[in-house]
């Protein structure tokens, strides 16, 4: 169970986080849900993407350690 909450969790970070990146590369302005980090676009851009990484890892250890437990 704690490894299917993970996977959604990652599933979660990965969708909303890409979703950001790519409405920040379209539209400059729109600077999404961290909007509110000091910096602008470039570290804006690259915390978008390391959570874009993050949540596709996060997804893929906890599917991997399922899956080694016998429950996919």
């Amino acid at each position: 169970m704690k490894y299917d909450v993970l996977q959604v969790l990652g599933m979660v970070v990965l969708v909303v986080s890409a979703q950001a990146l790519v409405r920040l590369l379209v539209d400059h302005g729109e600077r999404g849900v961290l909007g509110d980090l000091p910096g602008g676009f470039a570290p804006l851009l690259l915390t978008y993407a390391a959570l874009t990484v993050t949540g596709a890892a996060l997804t893929g250890w906890a599917h991997s350690r399922a899956k080694a437990l016998g429950r996919r």
